[in-house]
């Protein structure tokens, strides 16, 4: 696991590592999340990841931006790490 603590040290992360799963806040520093998901759904090298929402923002409205951007999963704070490790297993079952 590596962590970066704003959007584009995660998007220099991101392709350096080439993940299978990315856990993203939305309100980051630098860039937002939704800047974030939309750089990595660009990129051809990572159209393979499953971008994981993990936010305090659990409007409608945040999640369909979320879904636009290109998340795959939107999870709101404080989020059931039984949950997250159930989304995060199924992919590594998958891969």
């Amino acid at each position: 696991m590596r962590i970066a603590h704003d959007g584009p040290s995660g998007l220099r992360l991101a392709f350096e590592i080439m993940p299978t799963v990315i856990l993203c806040d939305i309100g980051l520093p630098g860039m937002d999340g939704y800047q974030v998901a939309q750089c990595i759904r660009a990129a051809p090298a990572l159209t393979h990841c499953v971008l994981i929402a993990v936010t305090g923002y659990g409007e409608v409205t945040s999640r369909e931006r979320a879904r636009e951007a290109g998340f795959t999963h939107h999870l709101t704070k404080p989020t059931d790490p039984s949950l997250l490790a159930e989304l995060i297993g199924s992919v590594s079952s998958v891969a």
